[in-house]
């Protein structure tokens, strides 16, 4: 019957067999209204993207240079596999050098170049190859990667693989994490569905004899303990992954992006205004962004070593330097990683100010690791073993 409903647009869809149209129906859980408005939609995703075509398109070449990852080698089954390289990644030099769209068709065009792959290996093989091997190297990871816009946009990303690449996930192995990835790790959780979830395993210090139960070693880069190489001998397989670096500013065609802001405060000459938030427990983050209007504005954050009454900037224990930023020029953003619980102080000073007042529009956010993965990563270093995060 599902097959019946879609009679006027099955000719538009990549494939029209049952395995291609059973991913959809147990994306929606079988439920046919659902699964036909999912597949309705992708079609004209398809089209936008111009997805019969997606493959010879030619991305910006800042894209091309700078955006990391790439498929290598197949598992044990015959599934291609596909590397993402978080650490080098220059987020916030792609995201002024590129625009959105073009970051997005680029990540369409990888689902697709993997799904044809997916079809020359049931030829090759002569068994149903539909699903995509993950490897996500995430030595690396810190801070700047929690920037506010570059979350949002791959959480589009992944919104995006999610309702156009259904089913399409066999496993994501997540190795050298390091201590902030549960906290990236729960900003972005909530977008994927609980079938994805159950498929992300965090791997302990052993993770290159566990890559090798499900990928022949002859198929892993010697970079992740396999013996595979470059023709020219190089052990990071250059011609197939691109480890990304970051992107020179003459790449740049904006110096910003348009930020919303959550509160609004003056800040009057030779005074200073203080913000206060809770942090409970170790490890959580707090992310802020901030602009300035009438000149510049400095910055810190503290520690209060007393509660209750407001204290002075020098009672209080710096964590976060003060120093004056040029907010009114270019928008300032940043993150802390909070070691110890207490109640900490954002504070903008204007006192060396006496004759302007400032008014600054900012936004704070305290970010929470994920507790699941947050224990798993603990249990890897006490036992070096899989974990699978299908919380």
């Amino acid at each position: 019957q599902f097959r019946q409903n879609l009679q006027d647009v099955l000719a538009s869809l990549p494939a029209q067999d049952d395995y291609f149209l059973l991913k959809w129906l147990r994306a929606r859980s079988f439920d046919l209204a659902k699964s036909e408005a999912m597949l309705r939609k992708h079609i004209e995703v398809r089209k936008y993207m111009d997805a019969d075509n997606i493959i010879a398109w030619e991305p910006p070449e800042v894209i091309k240079k700078y955006m990391s990852g790439g498929m290598c080698g197949y598992d044990r089954e015959g599934s291609p596999i596909w590397y993402d390289i978080i650490g080098p990644l220059d987020a916030k030099g792609l995201l002024f050098s590129a625009s959105k769209q073009d970051l997005l068709k680029n990540k369409f065009r990888d689902c697709e170049v993997l799904r044809h792959q997916c079809e020359k290996q049931t030829e090759k093989l002569g068994k149903k190859i539909e699903m995509v091997m993950m490897v996500y190297d995430c030595e690396g990871l810190g801070l700047k990667h929690l920037w506010k816009p570059a979350v949002d946009v791959y959480g589009e990303l992944l919104t995006m693989f999610e309702e156009n690449f259904p089913e399409s996930l066999k496993r994501l192995f997540i190795v050298k994490a390091p201590k902030i990835f549960p906290v990236a790790y729960n900003l972005v959780k909530h977008l994927l569905s609980e079938d994805t979830r159950k498929k992300v395993v965090v791997l302990g210090s052993n993770w290159k004899e566990e890559l090798q139960k499900y990928i022949d070693p002859s198929q892993i880069p010697v970079e992740y303990g396999g013996t595979m190489t470059d023709p020219d001998g190089n052990p990071k397989c250059l011609s197939k992954i691109n480890y990304g670096g970051d992107v020179p500013t003459h790449y740049y065609v904006r110096d910003q992006l348009a930020q919303q802001y959550e509160h609004a405060v003056v800040v009057n000459r030779g005074s200073s205004h203080q913000v206060e938030y809770e942090i409970l427990f170790p490890g959580c983050v707090l992310r802020w962004q901030f602009k300035s209007e009438g000149g510049d504005v400095g910055f810190g954050v503290y520690l209060k070593t007393k509660a209750g009454e407001r204290q002075r900037a020098g009672d209080m224990t710096e964590v976060y330097p003060n120093q004056r930023y040029n907010a009114h020029m270019v928008p300032e953003d940043g993150s802390l990683t909070c070691s110890t619980p207490g109640i900490y102080v954002l504070r903008f000073d204007n006192t060396y100010s006496y004759l302007h007042s400032k008014k600054v529009s900012y936004s704070v956010e305290v970010l929470l690791p994920d507790t699941a993965s947050a224990q798993q990563i603990q249990n890897t270093a006490d036992k070096p073993s899989e974990v699978a995060l299908n919380h």
